[in-house]
């Protein structure tokens, strides 16, 4: 288990909420940088202010680019997360606000003055690729970057069907991003399939759990009753796998280096991440993209996010 800080880019959401318990279960937090994504910048900021305040963390929350780089906003998912991104609850404003600092030049400061800090990237990558524009030394500040986005092998979860979410949401940004990081750890949407969590232990759990297993079950309901009648089974839970990785990277089982690359223009495979699996273009290989993760060690850690351990 590591202890290096954190720096969590993030668009809350339900699957990102459990994700950012896990680090500050675990971990120290240095900030929150918030991205549109899931659902608007309006809903993720109040959502990541609100968990803060039911988890009881101090964490800054550092607003960031409400909009996609280059093209108008693309589809949401409110349609799994609730209208405000948090199963619509109807949770009170929080008392907390927001810094004044945008995302972007949070990053920038931050990673000069945590050097070796990780970044784990939950969201589009809209404030990332603009805090690179700022300042291209960047990466070699940042100690680890784990990315959870992507669908290596083209079975994503948008209407561009290779495209997953968070790639396929500003796929100029990941771009920016994956030309620029030497290499980065890669958690994409089939691994977070392949280890989908058992209901019924994931029920245990929250019922072992205490105020925070609680709040997760609350906003999580209209998440799990979407996927119940898309015929998934399990809880997906592809923040919380990536949060795992960054937490304890001793937890992966199998992962590979390749060159992967975000397409651009394809009128059906815009925002694919695209790997070159055997290096035929010679390119470097700027991902490690996790396939296996241990299941014990990561329920572990889910577990005692949610009180239950």
């Amino acid at each position: 288990m590591i202890r290096t800080p954190l720096i969590i880019d993030t668009d809350p959401g339900v699957d990102d909420a459990l994700a950012l318990m896990m680090a500050h279960a675990h971990t120290e937090v240095l900030a929150l940088t918030i991205a549109a994504g899931n659902v608007g910048l309006t809903h993720t900021v109040r959502n990541a202010l609100t968990l803060m305040e039911r988890i009881g963390a101090s964490t800054p929350v550092y607003p960031g680019c409400p909009v996609p780089l280059v093209r108008a906003p693309s589809e949401d998912a409110a349609l799994v997360h609730g209208t405000d991104g948090f199963g619509d609850v109807g949770f009170p404003e929080p008392a907390r606000r927001a810094e004044t600092e945008t995302a972007a030049l949070a990053l920038v400061r931050l990673s000069a003055e945590h050097p070796g800090a990780t970044l784990v990237a939950l969201g589009p990558l809209t404030n990332l690729a603009l805090a690179l524009r700022l300042d291209a030394d960047l990466p070699s500040r940042i100690g680890r970057l784990v990315v959870m986005g992507g669908a290596v092998n083209g079975h994503g979860n948008t209407l561009s069907t290779p495209a997953e979410f968070n790639i396929g949401f500003d796929p100029e940004a990941a771009h920016v991003v994956f030309e620029s990081f030497p290499l980065l750890e890669l958690v994409d949407w089939e691994a977070s399939v392949r280890h989908a969590i058992d209901e019924q232990t994931f029920d245990r759990w929250l019922d072992a759990g205490n105020e925070r297993g609680e709040f997760y079950r609350r906003i999580g309901a209209t998440s799990r009753a979407w996927n119940a009648r898309r015929g998934r089974s399990g809880i997906i839970a592809a923040d919380a796998l990536a949060m795992a990785v960054a937490l304890d990277p001793d937890a992966v089982l199998r992962s590979e280096c390749h060159p992967v690359a975000i397409e651009l223009e394809g009128g059906l495979t815009r925002g694919a991440t695209v790997v070159d699996w055997e290096a035929r273009l010679e390119h470097p290989a700027n991902a490690k993209i996790v396939f296996d993760v241990d299941m014990q060690r990561f329920g572990s850690l889910v577990a005692r996010a949610l009180g239950a351990a």
